[in-house]
C-alpha cells in the first residue's frame, strides 16, 4: 500500500511538529509556509549585530523528568538546545516604591511577601503550597498525551484519577480568575503581584503552576534563542525526509465531496494531497481558506466571544553596556502611564538578554520592553499613514526608553540600535488573527474546554496548533501536532509510533 500524502499548512511549532510525527508514521508530509523562515511567532531577527529575540520567553519543564522534556526528546530538541535556568524575575511597583524578587526560592519567597503584606500571611502560605502540589501532580503533562478525540470517558477518568490529590484546585476559589482572586488580598502591591504571576484573567490554578515551575527550576530560558529552536525542529523534520516550501501562502483549502483535497497557493498553483492538516491561524483558516462552510455554533461562539491574548508592542534596544547581576525578566508597574491611541499604557515588561552571549556583541546587551495594545488601533494606523505609523513608532520608543531611565541609570546615552515591532508586524508575518500571538486567552472557560481537532462535516482535515490548544505555548503546540498525527493514525488503523 502506498504511502499517504499530508498537507501541513504553517511552519510554526504546531506544524513542524505535525510533520515530524507524520514523517516517524510512515506519511508522506510537505508544509507550506508563508513567511520565508519557520517557527511562527518563535521566531528571530538580526539588526545592527544584535538578534532581536520575538518569541519565546521560556521553556516549560525543560529538564528530564517532566513531561515537557519527555515530548522535547521525541524531536530530538534537547539536544541542540542549552537552557539556563530563570532564577527568578523582578516586580517593581513606581506607585508605592517597592521592589520585590520572584525567585526560585519559594520559602523564602513567602517570607518577603508576608513581610511585605503580615495582614496577608495566610493567602501567602496557601498559595505557596497550591503551587508545590498542582507542579507535582503534572499537570502541564495532563495535555501531552492522548488527544482528547481518542481518549473517550475512561480517558477522562484515568486522567482525574492521576489528579485526585489536587482536585480541589480545580474548583472553587482556585477555578476563579486571579483578577478576582487577589480582590481577597489587603495589600494592594501584593495584590498586584499575584495578578501578574501570569495574566489576570488566567484561573489561579495556571498561575500557581507556573509559580511552581520557577519553584522546580523547570522554567529554562533559551540561549540560543527562538529561531535556532525553530529551525532544530525543522533540521529534524528534514531529516526524516519531510518537504517544505517557503513564501508559499495558502488562499484556499480544495474541497471536493465535503473531503480535504489538496491545498491553492496566492500564486495560483494547487496541491493535492491525502489528508490536510492547518496549523495555520484558526480564523484564517475556517473562514477564509474554507469560506466558513464547515462551522457550528461552538466554533462561531468561539471566534466571536472569546478573549485573545493581547497584542503586544515589542521595542528592542541594543545597549553598549554590561548588565550583571540583573534579572532577565521584570514587570515594571509605572506611576504614571502613557498614552499610546486612546490606550493609557501602565505596565511594561522587561527582558535584559544578559543570560548569552548570543544576541548582542561583546561588551553589549540587548534589552527588550513590550506593553499589551489595541490592534485596531495600529491595524488602522498603518492601513491609513505609513510616514504617521512610523513617527509613532519612534515617540512610543522614546517615551519608553525614559520610562526605563529611572530603572537603568544612563540607559539613553547607550543606546546603538532601536527596532519597534508592533501588532501589524506580528500579523504581517504570522496571520495571526488581530495580532494575537498565542491565540485564546487562557481564561477558566477556554482552558478547561477541549476543542476538537476537526470541523463538522469535513472529511481528511485536521487541525494544530494555538487555536486548538488555549493557551498557546511552546510545549502545548507540539504537543498538538503530535496529537494530529495520533488521530490521523487511528483513523487509518495504523499503530502511532514516536520514535524514526
Amino acid at each position: 500500500m502506498a504511502e499517504k500524502s499530508v498537507i501541513i499548512i504553517g511552519a510554526g511549532l504546531a506544524g513542524l511538529s505535525v510533520g515530524c510525527y507524520a514523517q516517524m508514521n510512515g506519511y508522506r508530509s510537505h508544509i507550506f509556509e508563508h513567511h520565508s523562515l519557520p517557527g511562527g511567532v518563535a521566531t528571530a531577527w538580526k539588526r545592527d549585530g544584535y538578534t532581536i529575540d520575538g518569541g519565546i520567553h521560556f521553556l516549560w519543564g525543560h529538564k528530564p523528568g517532566s513531561p515537557g522534556y519527555a515530548l522535547c526528546q521525541e524531536l530530538r530538541i534537547p539536544q541542540s538546545n542549552p537552557c539556563v535556568d530563570l532564577e527568578g524575575y523582578r516586580y517593581i511597583d513606581e506607585s508605592t516604591g517597592r521592589t520585590v524578587d520572584i525567585g526560585q526560592d519559594l520559602d523564602g519567597l513567602a517570607d518577603r511577601l508576608k513581610a511585605l503584606s503580615p495582614a496577608d500571611s495566610g493567602t501567602v502560605d496557601e498559595l505557596v503550597a497550591g503551587a508545590r502540589d498542582i507542579w507535582r501532580a503534572g499537570v502541564l503533562g495532563a495535555d501531552f498525551g492522548t488527544p482528547p478525540e481518542l481518549a473517550g470517558p475512561l480517558g477522562g477518568l484515568k486522567q482525574m484519577w492521576g489528579l485526585r490529590r489536587v482536585l480541589k484546585y480545580f474548583t472553587g476559589q482556585w477555578a476563579q480568575p486571579v483578577e478576582r482572586y487577589v480582590q481577597g488580598i489587603h495589600d494592594p502591591c501584593l495584590r498586584r503581584i499575584v495578578e501578574n504571576i501570569f495574566l489576570p484573567e488566567v484561573p489561579v490554578w495556571f498561575a500557581l503552576m507556573l509559580l511552581g515551575m520557577l519553584g522546580d527550576r523547570q522554567l529554562g530560558l533559551l540561549e540560543e534563542g527562538s529561531l535556532h529552536f525553530a529551525l532544530s525542529v525543522e533540521r529534524r523534520y528534514k531529516e526524516m525526509g519531510g518537504e517544505a516550501t517557503y513564501k508559499a501562502r495558502v488562499k484556499e483549502i480544495l474541497v471536493e465531496d465535503d473531503r480535504a483535497v489538496g491545498v491553492r497557493l496566492i500564486d495560483g498553483s494547487q496541491h493535492r494531497a491525502d489528508i490536510v492538516v492547518s496549523a495555520a491561524d484558526g480564523y484564517s483558516t475556517i473562514f477564509e481558506m474554507l469560506g466558513g462552510r464547515y462551522i457550528d455554533a461552538r466554533i462561531e461562539d468561539r471566534y466571536r466571544n472569546w478573549k485573545l491574548f493581547r497584542p503586544m508592542v515589542m521595542i528592542s534596544f541594543g545597549l553598549a553596556r554590561a548588565f550583571v547581576g540583573e534579572p532577565p525578566m521584570s514587570f515594571v508597574i509605572l506611576r504614571d502611564p502613557f498614552e499610546v491611541g486612546a490606550q493609557a499604557i501602565g505596565q511594561i515588561f522587561v527582558r535584559v538578554f544578559n543570560y548569552s552571549s548570543k544576541f548582542a556583541p561583546p561588551g553589549r546587551t540587548l534589552l527588550q520592553a513590550s506593553f499589551e495594545t489595541e490592534w485596531d488601533y495600529w491595524s488602522e494606523l498603518r492601513a491609513a499613514d505609513h510616514l504617521r505609523y512610523d513617527a509613532e513608532k519612534e515617540r512610543v520608543a522614546a517615551d519608553v526608553l525614559r520610562r526605563l531611565e529611572a530603572h537603568y541609570p544612563g540607559i539613553s546615552s547607550q543606546v546603538e540600535m532601536t527596532d519597534v515591532a508592533t501588532p501589524f508586524i506580528t500579523w504581517r508575518y504570522t496571520r495571526n488573527y488581530k495580532g494575537a500571538f498565542e491565540g485564546w486567552l487562557p481564561t477558566p472557560e477556554a482552558i478547561t474546554t477541549s476543542i476538537a481537532r476537526t470541523l463538522p462535516g469535513l472529511a481528511n482535515f485536521y487541525m494544530a496548533g494555538q487555536w486548538v490548544m488555549p493557551g498557546g505555548g511552546v510545549l502545548p503546540c507540539l504537543a498538538s501536532g503530535r496529537q494530529a498525527a495520533q488521530i490521523i493514525c487511528r483513523r487509518d488503523g495504523k499503530p502511532f509510533v514516536a520514535s524514526y
